[in-house]
This record gives structure tokens, C-alpha cells and sequence, in this order.
């Protein structure tokens, strides 16, 4: 008597959906990725035609005589007027206006760099009673309204003997940028390494000179950032010296193009406008051109630690 063994069949190999190859399903990645920076880029040019063309627009215009301007305004000149820039340098005053923006915007630059560095650095780097309560102090200096300080702070000034001059609008300046400048310092601060300060007060060097020779070194992309924040601020104010600087020999750019724009009356000389607004727009142009590097380098670093 004999047994048949009976073999199973083997099991059917599952086949799974990602095998089986399937038509018109969602887009790819790759191509929702493309229409998005096709999408980011275009918005990115748009923004440049809108800030460049006025930019050209002004440049171009302040070459032209005042009937071009208002005949052909769109148009190329058919003549460079350079006669206009001299009669807004000379005439209009506007080499001593220029003179005193630089005085005032220099000396403000530098004294809130080297006072908001030095805060900032030890905000960053040292613990003490008071720290965060000091630190959101200039926090909310941000959040502070010029327009609500500009009478209290009239009668401070003229207190002080301090209006209608040079040097008392460069200490409103400062006090004005340190609150976003201390801000802007502490963070950059706290992403340096702290490795190379210890070394250094291992060396024997002192506090002071560790800040000055090896901590600014190494904030120099953020005090450049800031720098170029403030500058193109303090360059710009208008508000703070109508009210402190009523003195006509001591007038900056702002309060100097209204002038050349209301003491022509019904006549107007809008080539000598132009001219002096591209005057005042160049400076903080060619910053902007020159730094651009380390603006960026600054504003990132934070965000690379």
C-alpha cells in the first residue's frame, strides 16, 4: 500500500501598488518646486523694476531743464544740465547742508556703535542682577513712538543748552539708534564662540581688551549691518532736527531740500530739486553697494550657529 504525498501550490507573491505603475496622479515635487521659484522669482523682479526705475527716474530727471520735465517727463534728456547740480550745490546751500549731515551722522554713527557694542557685549556675555530687565529696557525703546517724545524731549535739550547745535543732535541721534542697536548686538554676540575670550583671559588680557581686539573683530559683519541700518535712519531723519535744529547755518539735507522745495514760491526749481535729492540719495546708495556683502553675512550669522 503505497501514499501519495500532495503538494501545496506555492503562495502568489504579493504585488504591492508601488509595482504597478499608475497614470495621472499629482503633479511631481519637482515640478510644484519649479513653479514656486518661477513664482518667487518673478515677484523678486517685479520688486527690483519698482525700487530701480524711480531710483533712474530721479537720476535721469535731474539732468533735465524744467521745461523737459514737464514736457517730455519719460523721455531721455537731449542735453546733460550739469548746471543744475552746481546751482543746488552753490546757490541752494546745499554743500553746507551736506557738510553738517556728514558732521552729525558721523559722530552719531560712531557713538552708538561703540556704546551699543559695548552693551550689547556684556548683556551677551555676562550674568548679573538686572540683566534681562536692563535688556528689555531697550527692548521697548523700539516700541517708543518719536512723535510722543518730541516735546519732553525739546525742553530737555533746551535745558541742557543743548539746542540749535551740532553736538546736541548727535547725542539725540544716539539715544534715538541704541535701543534697535543694542537689540540687534546682543543676539550677534551670543552666537560668537566664547572658546577665544576664555583663552584670551587665561593670557592675562583684560576685559577691555578683549572686547576691543578680539570680540569686535569677530562682530565686524554685524556692526556693519547695524551700522548701515543706522546710517540710512540718522541719513534720512527729518522729524528730530525740524524740531532741535531750528537754526538755518546748521541745517542738514532733509530740512534742506524743504527749503530749496518752498523758497522758490510760484516759480519752483525742480531741476535744483532733483538734483539735491539725488545728492542725498547717493551716499546712502553707495553704501548700500559697498557693504551689501556683509549686510547679508551679518544678518544671517545668527540663523548659522
Amino acid at each position: 500500500m503505497s501514499i501519495e504525498k500532495t503538494t501545496e501550490p506555492p503562495a502568489p507573491v504579493p504585488v504591492t501598488k508601488t509595482d504597478v505603475p499608475r497614470s495621472g496622479g499629482p503633479p511631481r515635487p519637482k515640478k510644484e518646486g519649479q513653479v514656486l521659484n518661477a513664482f518667487s522669482h518673478g515677484i523678486l523682479v517685479l520688486w527690483a523694476v519698482m525700487v530701480v526705475l524711480p531710483l533712474l527716474w530721479a537720476v535721469m530727471t535731474s539732468f533735465k531743464d524744467d521745461g523737459a520735465i514737464f514736457g517730455s517727463p519719460w523721455s531721455l534728456p537731449d542735453k546733460l544740465h550739469f548746471d543744475n547740480w552746481s546751482r543746488a550745490w552753490t546757490e541752494a546751500n546745499m554743500s553746507d547742508y551736506f557738510l553738517n549731515t556728514v558732521l552729525v551722522v558721523g559722530g552719531s554713527l560712531i557713538g552708538t556703535l561703540v556704546l551699543g557694542s559695548m552693551a550689547a557685549y556684556v548683556l551677551a556675555r555676562f550674568d548679573f542682577p538686572g540683566n534681562r530687565f536692563i535688556y528689555y529696557l531697550f527692548v521697548g525703546g523700539m516700541s517708543f513712538p518719536i512723535m510722543l517724545a518730541l516735546v519732553p524731549l525739546f525742553y530737555v535739550v533746551n535745558n541742557m543748552g543743548l539746542l540749535n547745535t551740532i553736538h546736541g543732535l548727535i547725542l539725540v541721534y544716539i539715544a534715538y539708534s541704541l535701543p534697535f542697536t543694542v537689540f540687534f548686538l546682543t543676539a550677534f554676540f551670543r552666537t560668537l564662540p566664547s572658546s577665544v575670550a576664555e583663552a584670551a583671559f587665561v593670557d592675562g588680557a583684560s576685559h577691555s581688551r578683549t572686547f576691543f581686539q578680539i570680540m569686535v573683530p569677530m562682530a565686524k559683519p554685524g556692526l556693519i549691518s547695524v551700522g548701515i541700518f543706522n546710517f540710512l535712519g540718522q541719513w534720512n531723519q527729518y522729524m528730530l532736527p525740524t524740531v532741535l535744529n531750528t537754526d538755518p547755518d546748521k541745517r542738514v539735507l532733509t530740512q534742506g531740500l524743504v527749503q530749496l522745495a518752498v523758497s522758490q514760491g510760484y516759480k519752483g526749481d525742480w531741476s535744483g530739486l532733483f538734483a539735491g535729492l539725488v545728492m542725498a540719495m547717493l551716499p546712502v546708495l553707495a553704501a548700500y553697494i559697498v557693504f551689501q556683502r556683509q549686510v547679508v553675512q551679518g544678518l544671517t550669522a545668527g540663523a548659522l550657529k
